[in-house]
């Protein structure tokens, strides 16, 4: 059964259980259980986060837990549910939320922030998962920005149109974090056909009804350390499937928080490199992606 279970995951139809689930179902909505489910568990993120933030415990969690460190330093990217192994199941949903953790030597904060709010190039860094993507206003250090996201799911596209807002708070000179979150998602319905068209708000195949992340950044140890939180509400899987949901959950959340820890790593010395005037054949991923 595991070999079975790895082949669906070479093939890719593993991701059918947290997506293709519900597009091969009757289209969802939004229950407003759901959503007050989605805001007492964001409440108590923030609780916790302003808490660790002012009680001089430590600021990463990489610090939290013997070795965590030296593992990021020696260039992995470490990833863990953030509060319990697998989604947390609400009414007629689940909030998944995970945490990862990446080190990127010999660079400056600045030369990562570069990165980080370059939404205009999201599109370019996170290709092919993010297929627009546009900076629409910034006040300081708050940002509004919108992404065009793609899932395929065996035959079908899912495709999302989110608006986010980004605000970016500093600590200290070595010190920042910042906090986004969804302020709208919609669901496009035949993408890339002559007539595509926005679903209504909080209704379609819920494979993303709300976005929140927490993400750190301390400059120390001769580069930059980089944790993201990112939590999601999505709708329920079918009660059927729930003995396989745990393990597929979590080999796609590892999955998708790997990819944009690595490609972030990447952009990161894709920029240096070019604005050194650098040969970039180690840093060609923007060419790389864009055939994939």
């Amino acid at each position: 059964m595991r070999r079975q279970l790895l082949e669906l995951f070479r093939n890719g139809l593993a991701i059918l259980v947290l997506l293709g689930v519900p597009a091969i179902s009757n289209a969802s909505e939004l229950k407003q259980e759901t959503l007050n489910a989605w805001d007492d568990y964001l409440r108590t993120a923030n609780l916790r986060m302003h808490r660790n933030l002012g009680t001089g415990d430590p600021f990463l969690w990489i610090e939290e837990e013997p070795g965590r460190n030296q593992h990021v330093r020696q260039g992995e990217i470490l990833i863990s549910p953030a509060r319990e192994a697998g989604p947390q199941k609400v009414h007629d949903g689940l909030i998944h939320d995970w945490i990862g953790a990446i080190f990127i030597p010999g660079v400056r904060i600045s030369d990562v922030f570069a990165v980080v709010h370059d939404y205009d190039r999201y599109k370019d860094f996170y290709k092919p998962t993010v297929i627009e993507s546009k900076l629409v206003g910034r006040t300081g250090e708050d940002y509004e920005f919108s992404m065009v996201g793609l899932k395929s799911v065996l035959f079908e596209k899912i495709v999302l149109e989110g608006q986010f807002e980004s605000h970016c708070s500093q600590l200290d000179g070595r010190r920042r974090y910042c906090i986004s979150y969804s302020t709208r998602v919609q669901e496009i319905k035949d993408y890339g056909q002559p007539d595509p068209h926005k679903l209504p708000t909080d209704e379609g195949h819920g494979y993303i009804w709300r976005l929140y992340s927490l993400t750190k950044f301390e400059e120390r140890d001769g580069g930059v350390y980089i944790e993201v939180e990112a939590i999601a509400l999505s709708r329920d899987i079918s009660p059927s499937l729930h003995w396989f949901t745990k393990l597929v959950v979590e080999h796609v959340s590892r999955t998708s928080m790997s990819t944009i820890l690595q490609r972030t790593r990447e952009a990161v010395r894709y920029n240096i490199a070019a604005r050194n005037g650098k040969d970039l054949k180690t840093c060609n991923f923007l060419r790389v992606n864009s055939t994939r």
